[in-house]
């Protein structure tokens, strides 16, 4: 059972996470994550996307997601809502975020596009061992083909 509090899961994910992702700072955001920390992705009815620290079958390196968001946009994150069970080692943060693609991204034809996430945490020895994210883009409802964050399908 988790010994930290709602202040420390509070800066975990809002300011070392998420806060890291905004400075676009890869090696302090893997390190808000145990080795083998788990990520999946849902959105809408697509197929989820699962990333892992140690990857294996159906899973893709933890990095590439990273790798695939910092090449392609600035994020930026806020208005959070944190809901802790320090108990548990467990929280979730629901959130809005702002992609605002980069001059080189194949996305920039897109434009600013604002998210509605909802992650939730599991964690571990202090660090992220399991996130599930949420999100959706309420303006790309009416698009005549919606791809939020332009994410490369799964091979």
């Amino acid at each position: 059972m988790g010994d930290r509090t709602h202040d420390y899961y509070v800066k975990l994910v809002e300011e070392d996470y998420f806060g890291n992702v905004t400075r676009q700072d890869k090696g302090a955001i893997l390190a808000c994550f145990t080795e083998d920390a788990r990520v999946t992705i849902y959105h809408g009815d697509n197929e989820p996307r699962r990333f892992s620290g140690k990857p294996g079958a159906g899973e893709s390196p933890l990095i590439s997601f990273f790798d695939h968001l910092l090449a392609n946009y600035d994020p930026h994150f806020e208005d959070f809502i944190h809901y802790v069970d320090a108990a548990n080692d467990r929280c979730a943060a629901h959130f809005r975020v702002r992609l605002t693609p980069k001059a080189n991204s194949p996305y920039l034809e897109a434009g600013v596009q604002i998210l509605q996430n909802c992650n939730f945490f599991r964690c571990r020895d202090g660090k992220i061992d399991d996130m599930i994210l949420y999100y959706a883009n309420p303006e790309s409802a009416s698009a005549a083909q919606p791809a939020p964050t332009g994410f490369p399908k799964a091979d």
